[in-house]
């Protein structure tokens, strides 16, 4: 009995060294774990998925990384925070439990917010994708994130919203309790209203499905343009909503819209549809086209990527963003040369990348230094994204 109770010492000695700091022995290689902490349910499983991919796909590339002299095999960890708030904290704390080093995520402010100070008491550095929310890194040393914030983004489709057509009154709508569409709709709203524009908002509850009252509300008050920053599941409803009513107003909208589920629900439609987004196909850069070209080849060959990009192989903003992210990541990595949290942590402020979604850097607050988005439209008869402009802001 005594023998076998210093062997099971020894084994759990051997298993406390093995999962410290962040890295394991792999069969025949060292192992190093990042966390994907990214909604595959809920409103925003779709784009969530989407935004794993990318990250996927760069892990498919590049499934090693130099730490220190020592090669590493990346293994990714993906969690499902079911684009709940209140799940949130249970998926970040699964992924602490598993010993990753670093987090990639999240697709929607609230998560990403929710989530934090769990990532932060762990001492575990998290790189949010595309969560705009400026909530996510305010007064949290250990978030950092890629993406340009709601201010900005906000501010440029009010730019839009006048420039592009001349409109003078807005109709915004929200879902009430939600991080990111509100806080999108009041930046939004304060830029407008900043141009001489006027704004009627109006927010809907949880497990809404029918926004028939929204539209007419919006056509009632005479507006020129309807903004709404919400799900994708939400926007799906809207624009077949705004369809049966015939609605002739510009659908404006932030992030979130730039997926195939938007694309197919304006298809054979007349709904005019403007998104602001991170990134777009049509780039020469070799970069870009060697990204682009190889993302659809890899969605040819698997099945189960196709399926989570929708079923075609349109690339959304947020599959490049989630590419970009992999690879700072990585960097990050290799610059700090460990695989504990608080050493990554110490360096990422000093990353820079050159991705496909452009230059990457960060300024003091642990933000992306961003200052341009691109704009694009629904195709409706291709139910193709059609590229209009790169939108700055005055």
């Amino acid at each position: 009995m005594k023998k076998l109770f210093v062997v099971l010492s020894i084994l759990l000695l051997v298993s406390a060294v093995v999962f410290a700091g962040g890295a394991q022995e792999g069969k025949g290689a060292k192992v190093v774990k990042i966390g994907v902490y990214e909604p595959a349910s809920g409103d925003n499983g779709a784009g969530g998925k989407q935004e794993t991919l990318g990250i996927q796909y760069a892990n498919s590339i590049t499934p090693t990384v130099n730490i220190g002299g020592t090669d590493y095999e990346v293994q990714l960890v993906i969690v499902d925070n079911e684009s709940s708030n209140d799940k949130a904290v249970t998926a970040a704390s699964e992924l602490v439990s598993k010993g990753v080093s670093l987090v990639l995520g999240s697709y929607g402010s609230g998560v990403s917010i929710a989530g934090g100070d769990t990532f932060a008491n762990a001492e575990i550095p998290a790189i949010g994708i595309t969560c705009t929310n400026p909530q996510v890194t305010l007064g949290n040393d250990w978030y950092f994130r890629i993406c340009f914030l709601d201010p900005f983004q906000g501010t440029v489709l009010a730019n839009y919203a006048k420039d592009t057509f001349g409109a003078k009154k807005a109709y915004a709508l929200a879902k009430l309790g939600d991080d990111y569409s509100v806080g999108l709709c009041n930046y939004f709203i304060k830029a407008f209203e900043a141009l001489g524009g006027q704004v009627i908002y109006e927010t809907f509850p949880e497990g809404t499905s029918d926004f028939a009252a929204y539209v007419t509300n919006a056509k009632n008050n005479g507006c020129d343009v309807f903004y709404s920053p919400v799900s994708i599941e939400a926007a799906a409803l809207i624009i077949e909503q705004a369809n049966t009513q015939g609605l002739t107003m510009p659908i404006l909208a932030g992030d979130t819209w730039d997926s195939n589920v938007v694309l197919g629900a304006a298809k054979g439609t007349k709904v005019g549809v403007s998104v602001t987004t991170f990134f777009v196909e049509g780039s020469t850069d070799p970069q870009i086209t060697s990204f682009v070209d190889g993302f659809k080849k890899y969605l040819a060959t698997n099945a189960t990527a196709l399926t989570n990009n929708g079923g075609n192989d349109e690339i959304a903003a947020v599959t490049a963003m989630g590419f970009d992210a992999y690879y700072v990541a990585l960097e990050a990595l290799k610059k700090a040369g460990s695989t504990k949290g608080a050493d990554i942590q110490k360096i990422l402020p000093s990353v820079t990348y050159k991705g496909v979604s452009g230059d990457i850097a960060f300024d003091e607050n642990g933000d992306a230094i961003r200052n341009v988005a691109y704009v694009k439209k629904v195709d409706n008869e291709t139910g193709k994204w059609q590229f209009v402009s790169v939108q700055s802001v005055k």
